[in-house]
């Protein structure tokens, strides 16, 4: 027997009531950047695979969905949204008065191990503010994250903020007398400090004749947290939101695109990998514009996987998001004929209430009443309309409340009808 087709590793089928859950993430996601003044923007899924080498390093370049197209370009699907926006805006930015709010809720692919919170194709929202050089935008895009776990129902002690600074360690590898190249490489080996075996980090660092204990200790007792990173704390707790945050000088960020501060959003328990993260990357609207367009920027992200896992696993957000889906049925309105001679008057009332805006349906063969009711119960219809003999009597039902009424398909049909399901 032939095997069926299966989707790929990594990749998900969304079944509706997956689709809902998406439609609430993305209603979450657009609610909290609109009140901060954001706007959305849209880029291609697919790119010049010299986008993404030419200034993101780290990992990512090993995880890319990379291939030849008929015309025989080198071309990506997208892994991140950060340079897509980059190249817009070095195209564009003349258009717009600075500094520019922007964001996207676009689809992203990686070829990386799929594990809990990882797949290979996920949804990125992405969160830019360019053109600000200033530590109020970094602060700025921190409250929003902070807002956004909120407004998805998590509370204080559910998350924590882990907030750094890259600069810290360009200081350091100065002080170190390190190389530009041996402090990325510094960099990268800070970044996976929790993810990799002590051997295998201790190694690394002795390339660069450094230990452990002198990381460990410049992560600790740090010399100087800085002043863009003492001004972000201040705004931060100006705006009432300093307990979400933990200064961790071990948070850099595995993309080489970042310029100073950065920070990454943790469940409080550290269960899962960062939910989500973001942070200064001044240089690469410039490098992508070889040298034309020098603008400063912020930025963050958060993927669809990992933060569904966590509003699971936490009881409070797992039950705001269930009041959502039993609120989003896709039958408002049942209409149930019981009477087959008034099938005329029926398909014209269905007509009638969707073009006053409920989601109607109805039996589309012939069906006992009983039949009927059960399948807008199944549907998660409100309320059911009854058509039989006393047409333009109607009889109304309130499913949820259990109460009934008779009202006439009339002028007044949509206020009433209001009223019955509110």
């Amino acid at each position: 027997m032939a095997k069926g087709f299966q989707t790929l590793t990594g990749f998900r089928d969304f079944r509706p009531e997956d689709c809902a859950v998406r439609n609430y993430l993305f209603e979450m996601f657009r609610n909290v950047a609109r009140r901060y003044g954001f706007v959305e923007y849209e880029t291609p899924l697919l790119e010049s695979t010299e986008l993404y080498l030419k200034k993101s390093g780290g990992e990512l370049s090993s995880q890319l969905f990379r291939f030849e197209d008929q015309g025989g370009r080198d071309v990506t699907l997208r892994p991140e949204v950060t340079a897509s926006l980059g190249r817009l805006v070095t195209a564009v930015q003349r258009d717009y008065p600075k500094p520019l709010r922007w964001f996207e809720i676009g689809q992203c692919f990686r070829y990386e191990k799929p594990q809990k919170g990882r797949t290979r194709e996920f949804y990125q929202f992405n969160v830019d503010l360019i053109g600000e050089s200033g530590a109020s935008a970094d602060a700025e895009l921190i409250a929003l994250s902070i807002d956004l776990m909120t407004e998805l129902g998590f509370v204080k002690g559910d998350f924590v903020i882990r907030l750094s600074d890259r600069t810290y360690w360009q200081n350091f590898g100065k002080s170190r007398n390190l190389t530009e190249q041996q402090t990325a490489e510094l960099l990268q080996i800070v970044d996976k400090l929790e993810r990799e075996k002590p051997e295998i980090t201790e190694e690394k660092l002795s390339q660069l004749q450094l230990t452990t204990s002198e990381i460990q200790q410049a992560i600790s007792q740090p010399e100087s947290l800085g002043d863009n990173l003492e001004t972000v704390l201040a705004d931060l707790e100006a705006r009432g939101m300093k307990d979400f945050i933990e200064v961790d000088l071990s948070i850099v960020r595995g993309l080489a695109y970042y310029t100073g501060i950065v920070f990454e959003v943790f469940d409080a328990k550290k269960s899962l990998r960062a939910i989500a993260g973001g942070g200064r990357y001044d240089t690469l609207i410039t490098a992508l514009s070889d040298g034309k367009v020098d603008l400063p920027a912020v930025g963050f992200a958060i993927g669809d996987v990992v933060i569904r896992h966590l509003i699971e696993e936490t009881p409070h957000a797992h039950a705001q998001l269930q009041e959502y889906l039993e609120n989003s049925t896709s039958c408002e309105i049942y209409v149930v004929l019981a009477d087959q001679e008034k099938r005329a008057e029926t398909l014209s009332l269905v007509s009638e209430l969707r073009d006053l805006g409920f989601a109607t349906i109805f039996s589309l063969a012939p069906a006992k009443v009983n039949k009927q009711f059960k399948q807008a119960e199944q549907l998660g219809a409100e309320v059911t309309i009854v058509v039989g003999s006393e047409y333009p009597e109607l009889t109304v039902k309130n499913l949820r409340e259990r109460t009934e009424k008779t009202i006439k398909a009339d002028k007044h049909l949509f206020d009433t009808l209001v009223d019955i399901i509110i």
